[in-house]
């Protein structure tokens, strides 16, 4: 397995999506009970399998992500063959922009000399979706970008 297996929820809101995986692969679902019953090792490698696709498709979609901690941002914009990262250190003792309370104030203070604005470029490795996955396995969030956007028209 290339990533993570979903979830059952994330399973159960791609149901139709694994019936018709299943059905690309000529398993109806009579021979699927049977295979989930008499063989579960190859029933889990569908489960895989499947996972793996749905990532895939999701990591090449993606074209943004976002990290929030209480006194740190780091915003990806995800390029061809390069992220771009923005990042914004709180230098303010018991702020925590994951409040409502602490991201009003930054964004009413991101002038203010307790916020730090630092910008990074990495180029991926051989494997693009997996720089992104593991990303997202420290934390990061798929975003439409608005704040990354913002933030970098603010800085550039």
């Amino acid at each position: 397995m290339k990533y993570a297996r979903l979830t059952k929820e994330q399973f159960e809101e791609l149901h139709q999506e694994f019936i018709n995986f299943l059905a690309t692969q000529s398993i109806t679902a009579d021979e699927w009970q049977t295979i989930k019953t008499d063989k579960p090792e190859v029933a889990e490698q569908e489960l895989d399998v499947f996972s793996d696709l749905v990532w895939e498709g999701v990591l090449t979609a993606a074209k943004y992500l976002e990290h929030i901690s209480p006194q740190n941002i780091h915003l990806f914009a995800l390029n061809e063959d390069h992220m771009h990262l923005i990042g914004i250190k709180i230098n303010k003792e018991n702020l925590d922009v994951t409040t409502a309370e602490g991201f009003e104030w930054l964004r009413n203070n991101l002038m203010d000399e307790n916020v730090e604005f630092a910008q990074a470029r990495k180029d991926y490795t051989e494997d693009k979706n997996q720089d992104i996955f593991k990303l997202i396995q420290q934390g990061s969030i798929i975003t439409k970008g608005e704040l990354y956007e913002y933030m970098n028209n603010l800085i550039n």
